[in-house]
């Protein structure tokens, strides 16, 4: 199943332990991952650093992808080009990667993360790259 080989790879993802991230959805071509935006990675004036934007898009995009390949290959990122949109003020940060193609090696993919203060959500980044499939 699709959403048990994304949950154990995703356990062992010390950065996502980091940031307190869970796994929300894991299904054919995306992958939603969600965070409190925690005071340990805000920056000078209190919004999630980018780095947190960063690494919860490239992970949701990869994991993305790596739900289209075979059982036994592994993803990772060949190339990840991300835009600031806005500081990500809010409690709560996510993440949507989606599969745009996938070939037999490489996939191009995206993700749209957006920060949620109280129920307002709010666009912050987008990313765009390629993964590869590693055995």
């Amino acid at each position: 199943m699709i959403e048990t080989r994304i949950a154990q790879s995703f356990t062992r993802q010390s950065m996502m332990t980091s940031l307190q991230a869970s796994l929300v959805l894991a299904r054919d071509g995306q992958c939603l991952i969600r965070a409190p935006l925690l005071d340990a990675f805000r920056q000078q004036h209190g919004a999630a650093h980018a780095g947190v934007a960063f690494a919860l898009g490239d992970s949701a995009a990869g994991y993305a992808a790596l739900t289209q390949l075979p059982e036994g290959q592994d993803v990772m990122t060949v190339e990840m080009k991300i835009n600031l949109l806005a500081p990500a003020l809010g409690d709560t940060v996510e993440a949507m990667g989606n599969v745009m193609r996938s070939g037999r090696r490489l996939s191009v993919v995206r993700a749209e993360v957006v920060v949620i203060r109280d129920t307002v959500r709010k666009t912050v980044a987008l990313l765009q790259g390629t993964m590869i499939g590693v055995a």
